[in-house]
């Protein structure tokens, strides 16, 4: 048994290696940053300040608003993304016609990568020539005037659309297989017992797909609170700091001020937040569930 354990180590150290060079690596060297006072520039020193960059975070409110916005966009997208993507989920779960080439264009925005997204939004959004003021003034809603982007009121519900739209492929599809896989004996069953649509969906459907549920609406959070591109593209964190998502904050804290350790610090404190909301989150859908 004692060969068999070596034998599967050796072959597993091809994907092992890169995986610590690439990921265990920066991962402890970006914590042991978050002890140091570590700067830009080849000659700077580096030394161990112990907790001060977390000392310093307690009373940064711009780094703690940005923590507030950044958990209203995670909780607005990932909530809007769950309940449309059910809905997309449950169309496309039909028998209609052409139901392949829905469930093609569904993907489509999932094929395209953060920055060419953001730039068609740009687009869509841009106040003299954008597609958005254009039909909102056709239809005699606005002047047409509208910055979507510029706007202190209107810059994050437009980036939050933008980022529902960008992660509904990947939700529909995870739901879409949960559906796929509910018996359709127990539809049949609470449909002879008089039940009606509403009724299956919230005695057999969501039952059913509790657990999938569950485990995407977590990764969700997770990728949505860590979104970086699509709101670089779209607002680089503006106006005046209103979409400023926390991993924006500690780029511009690294890359545009020069204070790695400072920068490592927070995404360090990001980290430890949200693995304690995860877990609050998860222990309590998991006692709902065993319930």
């Amino acid at each position: 048994m004692l060969g068999l354990d070596k034998d599967a180590w050796f072959l597993l150290l091809p994907a092992l290696i890169p995986v610590l060079i690439l990921s265990v690596g920066p991962l402890v060297y970006g914590i042991s940053l978050a002890f140091t006072d570590a700067q830009t520039g080849a000659d700077s020193a580096t030394s161990f300040t112990g907790v001060d960059n977390f000392k310093d975070l307690g009373f940064d409110t711009l780094f703690w608003e940005s923590f507030r916005i950044g958990l209203v966009w995670a909780l607005a997208v990932t909530a809007l993304q769950l309940l449309l993507s059910l809905g997309l989920a449950q169309l496309l779960n039909q028998n209609l016609r052409l139901r392949w080439l829905a469930r093609t264009l569904a993907l489509v925005p999932w094929a395209m990568p953060e920055v060419v997204v953001g730039i068609m939004w740009r687009l869509v959004y841009n106040p003299d020539a954008g597609i958005l003021n254009n039909t909102l003034h056709h239809l005699h809603l606005t002047d047409g005037t509208t910055d979507w982007l510029s706007s202190l009121s209107l810059a994050l519900p437009a980036v939050i659309v933008v980022g529902v739209w960008a992660g509904m492929p990947q939700t529909t599809v995870v739901l879409l297989a949960g559906l796929q896989n509910v018996p359709a004996e127990l539809h049949e069953a609470a449909g002879i017992d008089g039940a009606g649509l509403w009724r299956r969906f919230t005695t057999v459907t969501w039952p059913a797909m509790r657990p999938v549920v569950v485990s995407i609406t977590a990764l969700n959070f997770i990728w949505n609170f860590n979104s970086f591109g699509l709101v670089y593209v779209l607002t680089s964190g503006g106006p005046g700091g209103k979409t400023e998502l926390p991993m924006l904050f500690a780029y511009d804290e690294a890359f545009r001020y020069g204070q790695f350790g400072y920068a490592a610090a927070m995404g360090l404190v990001m980290v430890a937040v949200i693995a304690v909301l995860l877990t609050v989150f998860l222990r309590n859908r998991l006692q709902e569930a065993d319930q």
